[in-house]
């Protein structure tokens, strides 16, 4: 879903379902705020927001060219930072255009039920091992491996550890630390740059049930 190039504004995986452009035309303020802030993390989602419900109180914003135009002027231009060149290219609609993505597709969701999925289907021994991309999608992969694993911490302190009513570790983890792209592979593959990969072994214990997850603290 890039926007370098001018068209639709849809970014839909599928399509049904409303599209970037319906929520971007319809949605509230303060409902885009919360949007680009929580799926983008965008710290200017208030400033986008606003410049974007006035943009549409003149005409429906229906391309992607029309919506990185009003992000871009929205944002203020930050100083070079000569450490970090690789930040002077980022584009100021980027972090935008990610979250009205997250939020069309229902992404964060949907990487949830993958991972249950896979921890369902795999055969003890099996090798769960998940990518991400940016930061929200790689702490929903650290959680459920950290939960599954049993690292994760009791839901009340006055719980012994080892409860009966917690269910049994159903994945080894086998990445402590998520593994990053060497120098050598970003030079490649630039778009490797912010990839994570994390990974864990099915273990024998069976799936677990929604009581499970709450006595061992998933979701």
């Amino acid at each position: 879903f890039s926007f370098r190039f001018d068209g639709p504004l849809d970014m839909r995986m599928e399509q049904e379902g409303p599209c970037a452009a319906d929520i971007v035309n319809t949605a509230s303020e303060h409902d885009l705020s919360t949007i680009i802030r929580r799926f983008g993390e965008e710290r200017h989602a208030r400033r986008v927001a606003r410049a974007i419900v006035r943009a549409r109180a003149e005409a429906p914003i229906e391309t992607t060219g029309a919506l990185a135009e009003i992000v871009r002027a929205a944002i203020p231009r930050g100083r070079p930072d000569r450490n970090r060149p690789d930040r002077n290219r980022i584009d100021p609609a980027t972090r935008t255009f990610q979250a009205l993505r997250i939020a069309t597709n229902d992404e964060l969701d949907e990487i949830d039920r993958g991972l249950a999925a896979a921890e369902a289907l795999l055969a003890p021994g099996g090798i769960l091992v998940v990518v991400s991309f940016h930061s929200l999608e790689d702490k929903r992969v650290k959680d459920f491996l950290k939960t599954r694993s049993g690292g994760a911490p009791r839901p009340s302190r006055y719980l012994p550890a080892g409860d009966a009513g917690a269910a049994a570790p159903t994945f080894d983890l086998l990445t402590r630390r998520p593994d990053r792209p060497g120098e050598d592979e970003v030079a490649r593959n630039p778009r490797a740059r912010s990839a994570r990969l994390r990974a864990g072994r099915r273990t024998k214990a069976p799936t677990w049930t929604h009581a499970a997850m709450a006595a061992g603290g998933g979701a």
